[in-house]
């Protein structure tokens, strides 16, 4: 804190005041916060934990021992990668911790031990540290590892555990919906989290939790989750692959994979979307209309890490079409 000397104050004692740590005169910008990279990251870690727990109850302790071995895989290539670069250490603003929490999430539970580490170390190293570090980066890092992991190892990524029967099974809910066969299992499975798949995916209800504390701290806002799920759950209800099965299909569809938790955790990255509302709109609907696409016409029944990863490339563009016009400065204005 800044000190001042008050001269008027007797000779035996010499009166201090302070100023507030926000109060100091200097260039623009002005605006201010105590927020740091540290509180945010912290927020979405405290986020993430319903999810997190929530798989380790339903796939055991191989779901703990994955996500363990992505977030400390995260944090040390982050810690080499810094030291062997020769910049600051930054481990202790949790980035690193994100980005594996993320990539552990999304992955199934008996996965192999491997996987998290090379996710880890292309997430860290590839996607994040090369372009410079956090804040930097053109892509969220961890969406990138998964989608590099999907294309990598494929049959790695499709390893899930089906909780009931605690059976290996390539079969899960999105391969009915693309194969036009509305899954059997009740609706209240799906949303609760009590079917195969990834490990903090399949929870809507421990995803909401997190979504929920997300906007109430402020961390996020409400642009991109709308955005995303709106488009998305639009064309499955209006365009169905399942002909009279409109309801069914639209909300089979949502509640199954990854879209829940791109849209609620993933794609609300920092650094790798729009800083206007109107741009983090366009952002999420242009997710949403890669992830129906995906799905629909693609070799994957998954599409939500695409549509993530292809509009985090975009974000430049629409950024440059959505910023306002600075003041006294006119739109299209001849230089």
């Amino acid at each position: 804190m800044n000190k001042i000397n008050d001269k008027n104050a007797s000779a035996t004692e010499e009166q201090v005041y302070t100023m507030p740590q926000l109060l100091h005169v200097s260039p623009a910008p002005h605006i201010r916060s105590l927020d740091t990279t540290r509180a945010l990251m912290l927020d979405v870690v405290i986020a993430l934990m319903p999810a997190f727990l929530w798989g380790v109850f339903v796939f055991g302790w191989r779901a703990l021992v994955v996500v363990l071995i992505s977030v400390a895989s995260s944090v040390l290539f982050e810690a080499a990668f810094q030291k062997i670069t020769k910049r600051t250490l930054m481990i202790t603003d949790l980035s690193a911790v994100v980005t594996g929490l993320i990539l552990g999430l999304s992955l199934p539970s008996r996965v192999s031990f491997w996987v998290p580490i090379a996710g880890a170390f292309f997430a860290v190293v590839v996607a994040k540290g090369l372009f410079g570090g956090i804040g930097k980066n053109l892509v969220n890092p961890a969406i990138a590892a998964r989608v590099f992991l999907s294309l990598c190892w494929p049959e790695e990524l499709t390893r899930f555990v089906d909780p009931q029967t605690d059976i290996i099974s390539r079969a899960t809910p999105l391969l009915s919906l693309k194969d036009r066969v509305i899954p059997s299992d009740s609706l209240f499975d799906y949303v609760l989290g009590d079917y195969a798949g990834a490990i903090g995916e399949v929870s809507a209800v421990a995803l909401a939790i997190g979504l929920v504390y997300l906007l109430i701290r402020r961390v996020i806002t409400w642009h991109i989750p709308v955005a995303f799920l709106g488009s998305a759950t639009a064309l499955f209800f209006f365009f169905p692959r399942i002909e009279g099965e409109n309801g069914n299909f639209a909300l089979f569809s949502i509640f199954t994979g990854s879209l829940l938790f791109c849209a609620f955790i993933a794609a609300n990255d920092y650094s790798t979307t729009p800083v206007t509302g109107g741009g983090r709109l366009i952002f999420g609907l242009g997710c949403g209309l890669i992830t129906v696409f995906i799905r629909y016409f693609g070799a994957y029944p998954e599409g939500a890490a695409y549509g993530v990863l292809i509009m985090n490339l975009f974000v430049p563009l629409i950024e440059r079409l959505t910023i306002p016009a600075r003041f006294g400065i006119k739109t299209g204005a001849k230089k």
